[in-house]
C-alpha cells in the first residue's frame, strides 16, 4: 500500500455528522484507510515539508471538490450489453422484461466479465467507487464468480449478489422457462458463493448477499429458505419490491397480499435487507421498512425511464427508512453514472412533491411547488449517494464519509470545467449536483488511484468497449 496526500482541496465535503465542510483541507491516506484530515491552519509549508518524507504521492487538489466515494446499492451490469433495444424502448417493466429474457438468454461468461467490466468502468468514472451488482440470469455456464473476477480486475469495491429465477411462465411467472433454476441448486450455489468469496473484516473489497429476483420470477419457498441461509452466514438479503403496478397486482393476485405484507411474511424485512425500488410501497409498507430499519436502493433514472413511478422520497427518510441510490440496469437507465443518479434523484423528489394537492396552513394556501425544492437539497442528494448507501449495504461504520479510520474511498472533480463555470465559484458542493454532471478526476478505492485525471488506470478502455460492442451484436443476433 502507498501513502497519498491529497493537497489543499477548494472544498472539501467529509458527509460526518456535522456535514463538515472545509477549504484548503488536506487529506492523507495510509495503507487504505483514512490517516489524518488536515485543516487549513494546519496546511502550512513547513508541516507539509515533514509530511512529504513519508508521503509517496501528493494530488494537488486546488481546483477539485473532494467527496466521499460515492456508492451505488442497485445494478444489473450485464444490461449494458443490452441499452438502448429498439424493441423495448418505450416499454413498462414486465413488457421491458419479457422482450429482454430471450436476449439475456445467450449470455456467456466472457459476456458477463466484459459487460461487467464496463458498467464497473462507467461507475468509476462517475465517482462511484463501491458497487453491488444483482445478477439473476445464469445460462451457458454464467457463474456470479465471473463479476466478482472483473470487480478484482477493475479495482472497485463490490458486493456481488447472487440473484436466481425459479418459477418460469408455465408455473404462472414471468421469465421463459429456460432461464429459470432449481431451487436446490440455487441454495447450494449461493453457499458456495459466500464460503468462497465473502469477506466479512473491516475495509473487505468484496461482499456476497442473497439476492432472490422478485415476487414475479421465484416462490416464496425460495423466498424463505434464502433468509434463513443468509442470516445463517451473517450476510445481507436483496431483492426488487413494489416496483410498478403490475408488480403490485401480481403480488396481491398471486399471494392475496400487498408487497409489504409479502415481505413480512417471508422473513424479507429487517436491517440486514434491502429491497430495489419500492416506488409503489404503500403507507403501511413505508411505515414497516422504518420501524425495521429494511432499506431501499432508490434508482429514479430506471422509474422514470420505465414510467413505475415516483418514491416519496422526502416522506420515507423523515420517517427513518434507510435509502441509498442505484442506477439500476444498464438496459433500464441506459448509463451508469451515479453523481448524475444523485442530481436526478434531488429533481425527481422536488418535482414529485409539487405534484401534492394544495393544502391550507394558517389561513393560507400552500402549493406543493412552494416546498418542493426544499424537500431535497444538493447535501441530501449527496449523502444519499454516500452515507445512505453505506447503511443500506451495512457499511456505515465504514465507508460514506471522510472520517480518520474509515476506508480510503475518494471521488475527486474539478471545479474548473465548463460544465461548473460560474457554479463553483460560489458552492462547489452545490454546484456539484446541480450542474451538469462531470465525470471524475480522480477516483481512488482503499487508497489505490482507479481513476487519473479522468481516465482510468486498471484496465484499456479502448478495446474492452470494441470487444464489448461486439459481444453485445453478437448476444442480439443470436436472439433474431
Amino acid at each position: 500500500m502507498t501513502t497519498l496526500l491529497i493537497h489543499r482541496a477548494q472544498r472539501l465535503a467529509t458527509m460526518d455528522d456535522a456535514q463538515t465542510e472545509m477549504n484548503n483541507a488536506s487529506v492523507l491516506l495510509k495503507d487504505g484507510r483514512i490517516e489524518r484530515i488536515i485543516p487549513e491552519g494546519e496546511n502550512t509549508d513547513a508541516q507539509l515539508r515533514a509530511l512529504l518524507q513519508h508521503v509517496d504521492e501528493v494530488i494537488d487538489a486546488r481546483r477539485h471538490v473532494v467527496v466521499p466515494g460515492l456508492i451505488n446499492t442497485h445494478h444489473h451490469m450485464v444490461q449494458s450489453l443490452t441499452r438502448a433495444v429498439p424493441k423495448v424502448q418505450n416499454a413498462e417493466l414486465f413488457s421491458w422484461l419479457q422482450g429482454l429474457y430471450p436476449i439475456w438468454a445467450g449470455l456467456t461468461p466472457e459476456m458477463v466479465l466484459v459487460s461487467n467490466q464496463v458498467a464497473m468502468a462507467e461507475l468509476l468514472l462517475s465517482g462511484c467507487t463501491c458497487s453491488s451488482d444483482h445478477l439473476y440470469i445464469y445460462p451457458n455456464g454464467v457463474r456470479l464468480d465471473d463479476s466478482i473476477e472483473a470487480a478484482h480486475t477493475i479495482g472497485m469495491r463490490f458486493t456481488a449478489t447472487r440473484g436466481s429465477m425459479s418459477v418460469g411462465e408455465s408455473q404462472g411467472g414471468l421469465p421463459p422457462d429456460r432461464v429459470v433454476e432449481k431451487e436446490a441448486f440455487i441454495l447450494k450455489e449461493t453457499q458456495r458463493l459466500i464460503e468462497t468469496w465473502h469477506d466479512a473484516r473491516f475495509g473487505a473489497m468484496t461482499h456476497v448477499a442473497v439476492a432472490p429476483c422478485s415476487p414475479f420470477s421465484v416462490s416464496q419457498d425460495l423466498m424463505r429458505e434464502s433468509a434463513k441461509l443468509a442470516r445463517a452466514h451473517g450476510v445481507r438479503l436483496h431483492t426488487h419490491l413494489a416496483e410498478n403496478d403490475h408488480d403490485v397486482a401480481y403480488t396481491q393476485e398471486k399471494f392475496s397480499c400487498t408487497p409489504a405484507q409479502y415481505a413480512q411474511d417471508l422473513g424479507w424485512v429487517g436491517s440486514d435487507v434491502w429491497h430495489a425500488h419500492c416506488v409503489k410501497l404503500d403507507d403501511e409498507g413505508a411505515y414497516l421498512f422504518a420501524r425495521t430499519r429494511t432499506g431501499i436502493a432508490h434508482c429514479p433514472c430506471s422509474n422514470m425511464r420505465l414510467a413505475s413511478g415516483i418514491l416519496p422520497l422526502r416522506k420515507m427518510l423523515d420517517a427513518g427508512v434507510p435509502i441509498g441510490l442505484g442506477v439500476d440496469g444498464s438496459a433500464s437507465n441506459d448509463a451508469a453514472h451515479l453523481l448524475n443518479e444523485a442530481r436526478q434523484a434531488m429533481l425527481l423528489a422536488r418535482v414529485g412533491r409539487a405534484l401534492d394537492k394544495p393544502r391550507v396552513e394558517n389561513g393560507r394556501t400552500v402549493f406543493g411547488c412552494d416546498s418542493g425544492p426544499s424537500d431535497m437539497t444538493p447535501r441530501d442528494a449527496l449523502r444519499l449517494a454516500t452515507r445512505g448507501g453505506a447503511q443500506v449495504l451495512g457499511r456505515a461504520h465504514e465507508l460514506g464519509q471522510i472520517k480518520e479510520g474509515y476506508c480510503a474511498d475518494i471521488a475527486m472533480f474539478r471545479t474548473d470545467t465548463l460544465s461548473m463555470a460560474g457554479g463553483a465559484v460560489h458552492d462547489p458542493v452545490g454546484a456539484l449536483l446541480l450542474c451538469a454532471s462531470d465525470k471524475a478526476d480522480y477516483t481512488i478505492v482503499n487508497g489505490r488511484v482507479v481513476v487519473r485525471k479522468g481516465e482510468i488506470t486498471t484496465v484499456d478502455l479502448g478495446p474492452l468497449i470494441e470487444r464489448h460492442n461486439q459481444l453485445a451484436l453478437q448476444l442480439a443476433l443470436g436472439a433474431s
